[in-house]
């Protein structure tokens, strides 16, 4: 019924939990997970609990916070790897995204030279690996929106996410228009969250799709704990009460928005 648009089933933090905690969530009514990649040293994680399950997906890309410990060759990997994936008709078919990519002006440090400009890089560069490859990106726009968006005008792709988004109506409205939905989770739980909430019931419900972030950005009812999967039917609970739905409207349009923009996973998925 509902889908995890953006889950870090990989983190450490699950140890060795990860597939239960999966199996978990479909058992509470999430019929998909996406898995994004945050580093070169995670791609084949991030691949191979997608191969364990049916309903697991993952993309691939450098995590702008991850940028610092990375180098120009695992660009170069990225890529390579990408395209040995799209060659591979079992394996492949897991691949939905090019993600987590972005910028992340909220952390000093990597608001300042040379950082800054590495993360631009790193950021463009992944950018043209999609425009490349014809697929969507798992954004991260964290204090960047306007840049982010300067460099998609740039470097046009085939839409994607705008992960946890918390943008302005304007700035939301020019994503939307370049093709992207926008991700809502557990920050949207909170009462005190008043934009983000006003996001989540004024946008285009079209343009929603929901996530966990999983184990990072935990609702209410479990922060400041770690964040799971199985979160997610809250949280659509949450949604559907914010936007005056069913909870089965509210999973079958934001599932149908996951599948509209991540294509790769249609005829994969099954919305109950």
């Amino acid at each position: 019924m509902w889908i995890d648009s953006h889950c870090h089933l990989d983190a450490i933090e699950f140890g060795t939990q990860a597939l239960h905690l999966a199996d978990e969530a479909a058992r509470m009514g999430v019929s998909a997970i996406v898995i994004p990649a945050v580093h070169q040293s995670n791609f084949a994680k991030v691949q191979q609990l997608a191969a364990q399950r049916a309903d697991c997906f993952f993309a691939l890309g450098i995590h702008p916070m991850y940028v610092p410990t990375s180098a120009e060759q695992d660009l170069q990997f990225l890529r390579e790897e990408i395209a040995r994936l799209l060659n591979d008709t079992v394996a492949g078919k897991r691949l939905v995204a090019v993600g987590e990519i972005g910028l992340d002006f909220f952390v000093p440090a990597l608001c300042e030279s040379p950082l800054k400009e590495k993360q631009e890089y790193f950021y463009s560069e992944q950018l043209k690996i999609a425009r490349d490859f014809g697929l969507p990106v798992l954004l991260h726009v964290r204090k960047s929106q306007d840049k982010i968006l300067k460099f998609l005008r740039r470097i046009p792709v085939q839409g994607g996410i705008a992960h946890a988004f918390n943008g302005s109506v304007q700035q939301a409205q020019h994503f939307i228009d370049l093709g992207f939905k926008l991700g809502f989770g557990g920050a949207m739980t909170f009462t005190r969250a008043l934009q983000i909430r006003r996001l989540a019931t004024d946008l285009p419900l079209s343009s929603i799709v929901l996530e966990t972030d999983a184990p990072d950005i935990a609702p209410r009812w479990c922060h400041p704990g770690i964040n799971t999967p199985g979160e997610l039917v809250q949280i659509g609970h949450e949604f559907a009460s914010l936007r005056l739905l069913t909870l089965s409207e509210a999973a079958q349009q934001t599932s149908a928005n996951v599948l509209s923009v991540l294509p790769r996973m249609a005829g994969q998925v099954v919305l109950s």
